[in-house]
């Protein structure tokens, strides 16, 4: 007779790099594999939606081509000609290797470097444990969030806004500069909730007519860096016409007449000629949100993304403190919930051990870093060895052409910890596979929500895969960091995490799946003030001192009141269009790349622009063409669109390199200049030129 599968209904989130850290049901099928993956109805903001990429993960976690051992390269750098070895022998090829670099160069010579692959701290931060032990370079990370977090912080005072589910309850729900349909689908699940049961309104603010816009009543189309002349055009608006709450402002806000008159010849058409929004939509705009109390403003990374975003961020957070929104529920501003987590991640990264004098390196300017930039490197030693964990900077990374030939240094020893054979991967000395999210413990928070959960093991991984722990622990033994961190299981790093938070234990966490930490109102909504010392939304930025990070980039510059800062790279006659890197629905970063429904529905890299600038240039769709600019140049096909504004392109997604005819991405085309004021990576500010492909046979 057949027997039926055994199939158990387990709980998990998603560890990926999306705010909506979705709670999720997997089927478990006897135990060893995994079947369709669910949102769960049970956690209230996941409620029930999870995207399809992750519906899919079957596909992924049970696909083919994993990493199953550890190999060695046996062909020169790059070529892909590896052999399989045994742990133990790699683990202590990457050991004598690291303590050969640091007793030529110093400790600081080794830089472990990684980023958000996953999401988990055990498995995404543990690595800092061994760079603060050992005293290697430390890692400053500013390809992702810094940005936009210190332009939302600068505001309120922290990183945290009302309950984002009262997007279900507002009469107007602004989604500014992020694509939710394409990058937190949960966003879009409370919108439509909104819109259904109260007949609410959904605007989307963004630089294409994305699949979020398409589904918006309300489309604000804007030239890529110039949200920041928009807000001030808007805000002058509601000033003129009686719509700013001048007793909230006089109450939580700090400088409001001094705003007012700043903003005096910030008008809709100043705003217009430098946004490129017509200034009836300006005024129709500011109106709405004027008349609206209950109008709540989702504000995401997308804009920040450009040298003035972190200016950017915070001229569009001052909207709603104008009007006075965040007194109503279902009004003010969310960004991310960051500031309410707490987590003490003393054991996980080893903060008895860092020593502040130990030298950070950029996570951006890895290019500069490794081939030898001195500004970069600090004046201190060149990188002579890394481990990389959770990360694929050999796409990713900006200034590509200086990261190829950083990588393809014979004297930089490489350790990628990986789950696929990434391009990444394919440059190191040594590859190690590793788990996905499934096959190891792991402690969440929701970024884009406020729950917090445990993601237990709930298949063993195939073939010799290890977490990223396991592989701390085995270096950890055999280079002599001594730490208890070392000595801990992940379940035990968790359970001691929450412990230190006040989050009680493991298993009371286990027992709630998804807790909800989010404040209450009057804290949410800063009913009893801001966080600022002096309890008020500060409308005059102090980008001197900002509440965390780096000081890096022209942060003297900045205005302090909202703005367009006009440092953006305009355009010029040799590039006369603004490229925009935007996210893709079905790849997450590089992440799914390697999922055949996810390249299926994404297609070859192609480039957005509109119809009109492609006939002045003699261009069809479907032609290949190559954009370029100083930094290098890239080939996508071309397609016609005219739901951007002239002189605008959007390329979606990060595409591998060897995707594109020639093997150079578009990341071949982005700068790594820092921006102000604490870091961060310009991926949607490029200045490029565009010509009809001239390939070789």
């Amino acid at each position: 007779m057949n027997q039926h599968a055994k199939v158990d209904i387990r709980h998990s989130t998603c560890p990926h790099d999306c705010p909506s850290a979705c709670a999720l049901d997997v089927e478990v099928i006897d135990g060893r594999s995994i079947g369709r993956v669910r949102g769960s109805k049970q956690q209230t903001y996941t409620a029930g939606v999870v995207c399809a990429k992750v519906a899919r993960y079957a596909e992924r976690i049970h696909h083919p081509d994993r990493l199953l051992h550890p190999m060695r390269r046996i062909g020169p750098k790059g070529s892909g000609q590896f052999a399989r070895i045994s742990w133990d022998d790699a683990l202590d090829e990457i050991a004598a290797r690291f303590d050969q670099a640091e007793k030529e160069f110093g400790a600081q010579s080794v830089w472990p470097y990684y980023y958000a692959g996953t999401m988990g701290l055990v498995m995404r931060d543990g690595i800092n444990r061994l760079a603060n032990v050992k005293k290697y370079s430390r890692f400053y990370s500013t390809i992702c969030a810094n940005v936009a977090r210190i332009g939302f912080a600068i505001g309120t005072g922290k990183i945290a806004g009302v309950d984002p589910r009262e997007m279900g309850v507002s009469d107007l729900v602004v989604i500014w500069g992020t694509n939710p349909v394409n990058t937190q689908v949960n966003v879009m699940t409370h919108a439509m909730r909104a819109r259904k049961e109260r007949g609410a309104k959904i605007a989307a603010i963004d630089v294409y007519n994305n699949d979020t816009m398409k589904q918006a009543d309300i489309k604000i189309l804007l030239k890529p860096g110039t949200d920041g002349a928009f807000a001030c055009g808007v805000m002058h608006v509601l000033f003129r016409e009686g719509y700013a709450d001048r007793e909230y402002m006089d109450r939580y806000t700090d400088c409001p007449n001094e705003l007012e008159a700043h903003l005096a010849n910030r008008t809709p058409e100043w705003a217009s000629a430098i946004s490129g929004v017509p200034v009836e939509e300006i005024e129709a705009f500011a109106r709405l949100v004027g008349q609206t109390k209950r109008s709540f403003f989702r504000l995401g990374y997308g804009f920040t993304r450009s040298r003035n975003g972190a200016a950017q961020m915070h001229a569009a957070l001052c909207i709603p403190a104008v009007t006075g929104a965040w007194q109503h529920e279902g009004g003010g501003a969310f960004f991310n919930n960051f500031a309410i987590w707490k987590f003490d991640e003393s054991i996980i990264e080893g903060h008895d051990a860092l020593d502040r004098t130990t030298r950070w390196l950029d996570q951006s300017q890895i290019g500069r870093i490794l081939t030898g930039d001195t500004e970069a490197l600090k004046g201190g030693p060149p990188v002579k060895a890394m481990l990389i964990q959770n990360t694929n900077p050999m796409t990713v990374a900006p200034e590509q052409a200086l990261v190829r030939q950083g990588f393809a240094r014979e004297d930089l020893f490489m350790v990628v910890h990986e789950q696929f054979m990434t391009e990444t991967a394919v440059m190191a000395d040594i590859v190690l596979p590793a788990t996905m999210f499934m096959e190891h413990d792991d402690l969440y928070y929701g970024g884009g929500h406020q729950h917090i959960s445990v993601g237990a093991k709930l298949i063993d991984p195939p073939g010799e895969c290890r977490s990223n722990h396991e592989v701390l622990q085995g270096l950890g033994s055999r280079l002599n960091a001594v730490h208890p961190g070392f000595t801990m299981s992940p379940r035990e790093l968790i359970d001691a995490t929450l412990q230190k938070s006040g989050h009680g234990d493991i298993a009371a966490l286990e027992a709630d799946l998804w807790r909800d930490l989010q404040p209450d109102f009057r804290t949410s909504h800063y009913l009893d003030g801001f966080a600022h010392a002096d309890k008020k939304f500060h409308f005059k930025a102090d980008w001197a001192n900002p509440p965390f990070g780096n000081a890096l980039g022209p942060w003297a510059q900045m205005p302090s009141l909202p703005d367009h800062w006009n440092i953006i790279e305009e355009v010029d006659e040799a590039h006369p269009f603004r490229l925009a890197t935007s996210p893709a629905r079905s790849f997450l970063n590089t992440s799914f790349n390697e999922t055949p429904s996810s390249i299926a529905r994404e297609g070859k890299p192609s480039v957005m622009m509109h119809p009109d600038d492609a006939a002045t240039l003699g261009l069809a769709d479907g032609d290949v063409v190559t954009l370029g600019n100083v930094r290098g140049e890239t080939n996508l096909t071309l397609k016609l669109f005219d739901g951007l504004r002239r002189g605008v392109l959007i390329a979606e997604s990060i595409q591998p390199n060897k995707a594109h005819i020639g093997g150079r991405g578009i990341n071949m085309l982005t700068g790594a200049e820092a921006i102000a004021p604490v870091g961060g990576a310009a991926f949607h500010d490029n200045k490029v030129w565009v010509k009809k492909a001239t390939l070789s046979a």
